[in-house]
Parts: C-alpha cells; structure tokens; sequence
C-alpha cells in the first residue's frame, strides 16, 4: 500500500506533520486557549467581570440587604459574648446548639421591649374606654389649664366648648374624620406590621448563619482583605468591627440613660404609667430625636387629665434639655469607643441616617472608621527614611 509522501518523511526522520494544536496562520487562538492579550488587560477584564457580577448580585439581593446588615452588625457586636456562650457547651453541641440558643436570646431582647410596651398600652385601654364613653355621655369638658393660657385662651376656651364641651358637638367633631381614609390607613400600617415582621424573621434567620459559620466568614473576609490591600487589610477589618461594637453599644447605653433620666421628670410631673412612657423614650431613644415625640405626648396628656400647665412645662424643659445634652454626648461616646473624631462621628451618625435610614446609624460610623484608617495607614504614613 503505498503511503503519503509526507508521513513516509516522518517515518524517516524528517519533520513532523503540522500540529493541529498550533496557531493556525490566520491568527485564531486554538480551542481552549487564552486570547493572546497580556496580563494588564486579563486583570482589567477580571475585575470588570466581578463588578459586573456584584452589582447584579447587589440588584438581586436588593431585598435582603436591610435585615442581612442588620444581621452583620448584630453578629459583629454580640460577637465576644457569643464567644464566652460557646465556651460553656461541648464541641458538639456548640456548633448547632449554640448559635441557635443565643440567636434566639438576641431577638428576645431586640423584641422584648416592644411586647413590653404593647402590654402596657393594652393596660391602659380601659381608660381609653372610659374616655370614649365620657366623650358620648358628657363631652370632654375644658381643662382649667387652658383659661390660663397666655394670649389665646379666650380662643381656646371659645372652640373647645364649641366642638368638644357638648356632646353632640364633640361626636359631629368626631364624624368628621373620613372613615374612608382611616381605614386606608390601618389597612397599610397592617401591611407595613407583616412586612417588617417578616424582614425581623429573615434578620435572625441571617444571624443564626453569621453565628454558625461566623468565624468561616471571618477568616475569608480578613484574607481576601490582606490579598487586596496588603498589610493594613486586616487592621481595617479589625477597625470596622470596633467601630460596629462602639455605635451599638455607645447608642443603646444612651438610649438607656436618657429614658431614666427623662423619667424622673414622669414620677416628678405625674404622668399617668410612668413606666410605659419610660419604655417608649428608651425605645425611641436610640433614634436621633425620636424620644422628642414621647416625651411631647406626655407632657400633653398630663394638660389633658387636668394636670397644671407647669407640669407639662416641666415635662418638655426637662426633657428637651436631656435630649439637647445627649445629642451632643452621643456623638462624642460613639467616638470615644469607636476611636473617631467627634466631628467624623457626628457626620457619620446623622449622615448615615439621612443616606441609608435607620441602619445608616451604624453603617455611617463605620464608613468614618475606614476613611480614617486609608488616611493614617495610606496618605499620612510618614516615608521611611533612606538608607
């Protein structure tokens, strides 16, 4: 059989045939190989694909991002505490066990003032009752702290007996309402209620996670930091979970102290269930200016149950004066446990909230906290000296 002329070269010693794994003279990169491009624009497109991809991501995730910050933050700052939890149970039984003891011990102390505070206020509906039904049979008769008003009580005194004083005035008064609108009303706080119950179920199911396979997540995330920014990766890292420890702790420690501050003045003044007003300034507390609202509302029901004028003065001055002094303390406590400057802590707190909402309380002094270690570690490190 006779054999082609170039394999009989090959036999004999001679070249080779054509490899087909090599480029072919038009240039086309075989099948399987990378694109003959250099190791600058591999790096550009691996990073524009992982922006890409992240990006994506975030837009998928977008409604899960609130309760999985919530849940980071609440692992970061519960962390060494868990640590001690875990120390107490066998190896065994901290790795499910535990994590899922103390996520529920987190959310009941997250929850538990608020159901505190719902059984206060169904404490008090019998007085809500009896007001109604006062309001059907007698009307709401005018306060004696309203003649003393200055400037406008003879106005005053003129619309409350012409609205309120009689009966069949305050129930025309009270016709007024459209029902249309407050049924629309509650049907969306209901909606709002379940939305934000379900985000709370969701934020400890991402906690029972952060707690499982927390120190998994940690390690990767200080690895993956050193391998992209060096050395002062990990000091970032570090930085970031002590500026998350301090806001929460420094803005729940406030929050406290300003609410038994507040409620000397309750006792002091007489409000009705002092207790419940003290939950709810704690609870509101650790909003920017949020306790302002409850405090306001019991200064206006001491004036409504026919306490003096100077009660409810005493009410508001007090409180606006704990809540002045504590706006200026908070950003400075924060700070001080954070180790942030009272102005970067003072702009991430508020800032923070204006931009991301009420996680941005947190998120903002976190952002501080890493502007501040890029300037030491990166631009205002001194050079070392020559040799």
């Amino acid at each position: 059989m006779r054999r082609h002329p170039a394999l009989r070269r090959s036999d004999a010693g001679g070249p080779s045939p054509p490899d087909s794994s090599a480029p072919s003279d038009s240039g086309a990169p075989p099948d399987g190989a990378a694109l003959p491009i250099g190791a600058r624009s591999r790096l550009v497109a691996r990073v524009a694909v992982a922006v890409v991809l992240v990006a994506v991501a975030l837009w998928v995730a977008r409604e899960f991002l609130s309760p999985l910050a919530w849940a980071i933050l609440l692992a970061i700052t519960t962390w060494p505490v868990y640590s001690r939890f875990c120390s107490l149970m066998s190896n065994r039984a901290a790795r499910l066990l535990a994590p899922l003891l103390f996520t529920a011990l987190v959310g009941a102390l997250v929850i538990g003032p608020v159901v505190l505070t719902v059984h206060q206020i169904a404490q008090t509906s019998d007085t809500l009752v009896a007001w109604t039904t006062e309001l059907r049979q007698n009307g709401i008769p005018v306060p004696s702290w309203v003649a003393r008003l200055p400037l406008v009580s003879d106005y005053v005194v003129a619309w409350w007996q012409a609205n309120l004083a009689k009966p069949e005035a305050a129930l025309a008064w009270v016709r007024q309402v459209n029902i249309e609108s407050v049924t629309v009303w509650t049907g969306a706080l209901g909606g709002e209620l379940l939305h934000r119950v379900i985000l709370f179920l969701l934020t400890l199911l991402m906690l029972f996670i952060m707690f499982r396979d927390g120190a998994w997540i940690a390690e990767r995330a200080v690895e993956t930091a050193d391998r992209i920014l060096g050395d002062p990766g990990e000091r970032m890292a570090a930085k970031i979970a002590d500026a998350v420890r301090g806001t929460v702790n420094g803005t729940v420690v406030l929050a406290v102290a300003q609410g038994m501050v507040i409620g000397i003045a309750y006792v002091a003044a007489g409000v009705p269930n002092p207790l419940l007003f003290v939950l709810m300034t704690i609870a509101f507390g650790m909003l920017p200016f949020g306790a302002w609202a409850v405090f306001i509302a019991a200064a206006i029901v001491v004036l409504a149950q026919g306490g003096s004028v100077w009660a409810g003065v005493f009410v508001f001055g007090f409180g606006a004066t704990v809540m002045l002094l504590a706006n200026l303390v908070w950003p400075a406590l924060v700070g001080s446990t954070a180790q942030l400057p009272f102005l970067l802590a003072f702009i991430g707190i508020f800032g923070g909230l204006q931009t991301f909402g009420l996680v941005g309380l947190f998120v903002g002094p976190v952002i501080m906290a890493v502007l501040l270690t890029i300037w030491r570690e990166w631009l205002a490190s001194p050079a070392a000296p020559a040799e």
